[in-house]
């Protein structure tokens, strides 16, 4: 499965790109699945996806949690937490 990832702020700083288009394994289940094979990618992706704690994801525009199935997303967005005021 192809997916485009695209990457925010310090997430995007961390991994040293905006975006990517990967062709995922089979067999991942969940978005976390799917996170720590992201973080096997590079240093970059492992020091971003090291707190997942202080990220979000959105898969095709959808905040979903960890645990969420990941079903065959054509998007996944991965970003800090967004605080307002």
């Amino acid at each position: 499965m192809t997916i485009e990832f695209v990457y925010f702020a310090w997430v995007r700083e961390r991994i040293g790109i905006g975006g990517e288009t990967l062709d995922v394994p089979a067999g991942l289940a969940t978005v976390t699945d799917l996170l720590d094979w992201l973080a096997t990618r590079s240093p970059g992706h492992a020091a971003a996806l090291a707190d997942r704690g202080a990220i979000r994801v959105a898969v095709d525009q959808d905040f979903v949690m960890p645990d969420a199935p990941l079903g065959t997303p054509a998007e996944i967005a991965i970003f800090p937490p967004v605080t307002g005021g």
